[in-house]
């Protein structure tokens, strides 16, 4: 009998698994054994190494696509092992820093445009990838936020839904996530990551930045309209299952939600958390959102009440909200529907030229 924070990461996040490129399959054989959440973490990283043996012995054989495909299983096997597990954090460090390897080499077989951003950024580096589409000379760029403990090696097939709508896109690792939440704790004022990278960019003339919009996903479903508020250079923004308040249902998240927050945002405790989950809100800030807006919602969402978007969409004069009756959270459960919703969008927008 799984135990209950087991029942709680399958019960909420299945689906995310899965329509990020998770096999089924692998979900299934993975997941159908564990009966402890300390054992999450171990389980994973050995589908990941199953992975990166077969992608091994495919480029072995000169067989380069198929390797590159599943150094991308790979990574997202590493990514999902240590993903709201904060049991070993040695362990939860040494899953992440095998995620990032594994996704370096999937970019160096699948996609020669993928290129490491390195930002300084308070003290520290933070780090993004760039991809560009094939052929394109100057195209747009889409930044790509992630949530809560969400890093760019789980971007890469939504990446890939812009760029084969010709925009460029760079999945940031912003302050608390990823490889830049080795030196920060979460920011309420998210902004300051992405103007820092678009100052490092200027100057490039591989990528258009009089046209860069922003997708966020979950928690970067906050960070993206924070960011359009506030950054001009953002000519359109896009929000999916993000709140407008994230402090008000902070107490009714799983467990092992609350403790990954307390401790990508620096916390000492939930009761200071909370604290910091209350600074992160839309209020006298959606007002401020003058590009256009779009904000995808699925009404089935269970992590973050679907009245949430509601009120993003009365407070932002430009939101045009999208509600899924049968959305989970991201809407991962109909991925089909709300990601080609969101890069069509978003290349119209953009003025992605044919």
């Amino acid at each position: 009998m799984p135990d209950r924070k087991i029942e709680s990461a399958m019960a909420h996040w299945a689906p995310r698994f899965t329509s990020q490129g998770v096999d089924y399959n692998d979900f299934v054989r993975v997941t159908s054994g564990l009966e402890r959440w300390d054992d999450w973490l171990d389980a994973w990283c050995e589908s990941g190494d199953l992975h990166a043996s077969l992608a091994k012995e495919a480029e072995d054989n000169g067989r380069k696509l198929t390797a590159g495909e599943a150094w991308v299983r790979a990574a997202l096997s590493y990514h999902f092992a240590k993903f709201v597990w904060m049991v070993d954090m040695d362990k939860y460090r040494s899953a992440a820093d095998r995620s990032v390897a594994a996704l370096r080499e999937a970019h160096r077989l699948l996609d020669s445009t993928a290129e490491r951003i390195e930002v300084p950024f308070e003290g520290g580096t933070m780090v993004g990838n760039l991809r560009r589409p094939v052929g394109a000379k100057k195209p747009p760029l889409v930044f790509l936020f992630p949530g809560l403990d969400s890093t760019k090696e789980e971007f890469f097939n939504w990446e890939n839904v812009f760029l084969a709508r010709g925009m460029a896109t760079l999945s940031l690792d912003g302050p608390g996530q990823g490889e830049t939440g080795y030196f920060t704790s979460i920011h309420p004022n998210y902004e300051v990551a992405p103007a820092a990278v678009l100052d490092q960019l200027a100057g490039r003339n591989d990528i258009d930045l009089e046209r860069v919009g922003a997708a966020g996903v979950s928690l970067g479903g906050y960070y993206a309209p924070r960011t359009a508020a506030f950054e001009p250079r953002i000519k359109a923004v896009c929000a999916i299952g993000g709140p407008h308040t994230f402090g008000k249902f902070f107490a009714e998240r799983p467990a092992i939600s609350q403790e990954t927050f307390v401790h990508h945002s620096g916390a000492k405790s939930v009761e200071e958390a909370q604290a910091v989950a209350n600074r992160m809100t839309l209020t006298g800030v959606a007002e401020r959102i003058t590009q256009p807006f779009l904000i995808i919602f699925g009404k089935l969402d269970r992590l973050v009440p679907y009245q949430q978007a509601e009120q993003v969409a009365r407070e932002a004069p430009t939101a045009e909200l999208v509600m899924y009756p049968e959305g989970n959270h991201v809407c991962n459960n109909i991925p089909y529907k709300y990601r080609p919703l969101a890069g069509d969008w978003m290349a119209e927008k953009l003025e992605v030229r044919e």
